[in-house]
């Protein structure tokens, strides 16, 4: 099993003979490996258009969702090594390698890291008909409904998902996964009632939350947020050490040359970083990063170790 995160430790960036002002030479594609209108298609539809002011090039969003990600995510491994094709790297792609042994793209050779765009705390997000007004009378009324109550998200193996097992696994509560192909349908479904609730990325959810048409009880940062600082932390409201946060990265298919990943990784942190954009992000629920590779990559490892504990805890050994 050890050996199954090891790709964390060997990610390297392979010397290359395109130069960065070369880069990049043609239309760049975004791949997401979600549905539109999720956290991480906000996020690329964000930062697509100030790239492309930067480089000089188009740079488009290509959504593949499906597969727990690993559409998309396996477009990305199986492209040209030239820069040109990019994954937005969700939190599950940390998570996917321990509990899908058939990956069709191999995590410790496909990739290179290039840069952690932005972290993004959950909300849980409740249907206007569920009773309850806080995390602890969510608890109460969960653990008078035992398997009745259920929970959507963009898929298994997201933050939101293990955001949920979570919740089940420090309240002694079971409430039932619903897997959705994306966040929109699953944020659809929520919105119509068909689901109760749901652990949603603050950047998608915050339009909902402000026409009252979802209510929030409790955000997963340690911390509150700049965005909804009236609304308490799970930590605050009882579940101590209570944290789950979604994020995003960009990453290129492996053999990249170096000189394209230095590039992009400039650029996007870049821009990320800039007053304007950084204000955006912070608007909308989220927090810039805009990280070096190593930072990435270090990132990558601690998500792995956190999240595998998370896994085990609620024995979920495969999707």
């Amino acid at each position: 099993m050890k050996s199954k995160y090891l790709f964390l430790l060997s990610f390297s960036l392979i010397p290359g003979i395109v130069q960065a002002q070369n880069y990049p030479g043609k239309t760049v594609r975004l791949i997401v490996p979600f549905a539109a209108g999720g956290s991480t298609d906000v996020i690329a539809r964000v930062l697509a258009p100030k790239l492309s002011e930067a480089w000089g090039q188009q740079v488009i969003v290509d959504n593949r969702p499906g597969g727990n990600t690993t559409i998309g995510t396996d477009i990305v491994a199986k492209s040209a090594p030239d820069g040109h094709t990019l994954l937005v790297t969700p939190a599950p792609f940390t998570v996917v390698p321990s509990v899908m042994t058939k990956l069709p793209y191999d995590p410790a050779k496909d990739f290179e890291p290039i840069t952690l765009i932005n972290t993004t705390p959950m909300g849980l997000v409740v249907h206007p008909g569920v009773p309850a007004k806080n995390l602890k009378e969510l608890i109460a009324l969960a653990k008078t409904r035992p398997g009745q109550m259920n929970f959507g998200s963009s898929g298994s193996g997201g933050v939101p998902h293990l955001s949920g097992e979570l919740l089940n696994t420090m309240a002694s509560l079971k409430i039932i996964h619903v897997p959705y192909k994306g966040n929109a349908p699953a944020l659809a479904d929520l919105v119509g009632g068909h689901v109760d609730m749901a652990f949603n990325g603050l950047t998608s959810v915050m339009p909902f939350i402000k026409s009252g048409r979802l209510r929030v009880l409790g955000v997963t940062s340690i911390g509150r947020t700049a965005a909804l600082p009236e609304v308490p932390t799970f930590d605050e409201q009882g579940l101590k050490g209570f944290q789950a946060v979604a994020w995003n990265g960009l990453s290129a298919p492996a053999r990249t040359p170096k000189e394209a990943i230095a590039r992009i990784q400039e650029t996007s942190s870049r821009i990320v970083k800039s007053p304007e954009l950084a204000e955006q992000l912070k608007r909308d629920g989220s927090d810039p990063v805009g990280s070096t590779t190593a930072e990435f990559v270090a990132h990558l490892r601690d998500e792995v170790v956190k999240w595998k504990k998370v896994l085990d805890r609620a024995g979920i050994k495969s999707f």
